[in-house]
């Protein structure tokens, strides 16, 4: 029997607890708003959903693994808390909005040989696969250029910004962690730009509502980076590798959120993508898979603490050089994490 808990039943909590409660024998909810965990348990009659508070769940002898999904800053505490059932553990990103939070929590992760997965499902998306594979294997040449980006339809509510740490916290470290683990190198540098568009949900926190980065790669190669909370059009995320041979490009699918103005072009034909969960939902699911191979004993960790830390350190000097105006180096220490799963 596997027992899996799961505390925090927000929008990404559902989603998560809806592919377990798929997948594993028995699934213990919690959340710090006890109707909502009712109210989703009541929603699965036919799965094995079980109830808990949020302390009782945290105490939990019973359990084989625990997904964390609450808002970002419990994260740190539950982690510290949660160490003690010696039990994988899965984390969506980040650890914490700060540094040194997360460098904290990194290091009791280590002392107590935690196995703690970090939500990057990027890394199991088809299309960031078949980039990553085709970089390594030489189909695109020696990498010379990376343009990548992550747009929001519409910003999130108000109170979600105040916690969020920011665009490059909460939004571009996807794609800060993707170009590390797709390129398989360190970001040297950052030069990033961006407007809180006069707007006082944005202005209220010191946070851009539209972004561009510049980075600088370990072996020199460029990369572009831009972010957007007011993609009116649709949910768009593209990365794109330029090589000596070919480009790769992720994201160019039928749903992209585009309009051709080329005179007889119809693509794209479907629907946009509205929103992150529709447009990688295969990759959340193959992520919980693999965090319940982790659980069984069959698979490494496949995004850990080091990679959380690796993508809050360049994310921690974008919003450094937007506020002093210019170049930030990234901490070398931050090549010294990195996963090679």
């Amino acid at each position: 029997m596997v027992t899996i808990g799961l505390i925090g039943l927000g929008r990404i909590g559902v989603m998560h607890a809806e592919i377990l409660a798929l997948t594993v024998d028995r699934l213990v909810v919690a959340d710090s708003v006890p109707e909502r965990a009712q109210a989703f348990a009541t929603a699965h009659p036919d799965a094995h959903i079980e109830v808990r508070t949020p302390d009782a769940l945290l105490s939990s002898p019973d359990l084989g693994g625990l997904v964390i999904t609450t808002p970002t800053d419990t994260h740190a505490a539950i982690i510290e808390r949660a160490a003690a059932l010696n039990i994988p553990l899965f984390c969506e990103k980040p650890i914490s909005t700060d540094l040194a939070t997360t460098l904290r929590v990194a290091e009791i992760v280590r002392e107590q040989n935690v196995r703690l997965q970090m939500g990057f499902q990027r890394h199991f998306d088809a299309g960031y696969t078949a980039a990553r594979n085709s970089l390594r294997s030489g189909a695109i040449g020696d990498l010379r250029r990376v343009h990548m980006g992550t747009m929001d339809q519409a910003p999130a509510p108000r109170e979600f910004l105040a916690a969020s740490g920011g665009i490059y916290t909460d939004c571009l470290i996807h794609d800060f962690d993707a170009l590390r683990w797709v390129t398989g190198q360190e970001v040297t540098e950052v030069y990033a730009i961006g407007t809180d568009l006069g707007l006082p949900d944005f202005r209220d926190f010191d946070d851009p509502a539209e972004t561009a980065v510049l980075l600088t790669m370990a072996d020199g190669t460029i990369v572009t980076a831009q972010s957007s909370r007011f993609n009116g059009a649709g949910y768009d995320v593209r990365m794109e590798l330029h090589g000596t041979l070919g480009t790769e490009t992720v994201g160019l699918d039928e749903h992209l959120p585009m309009h051709s103005a080329e005179p007889g072009a119809t693509y794209p034909s479907a629907d946009p993508w509205t929103d992150f969960i529709l447009r990688f939902n295969p990759a959340y699911e193959a992520e919980m898979r693999a965090f319940l191979e982790v659980v069984q004993g069959t698979r490494e960790i496949p995004a850990g603490i080091e990679d959380a830390v690796a993508a809050l350190l360049i994310a921690e000097a974008c919003a450094a050089s937007r506020r002093e105006h210019g170049p930030v180096k990234v901490p070398s220490s931050a090549k010294n994490f990195g996963s090679e799963a």
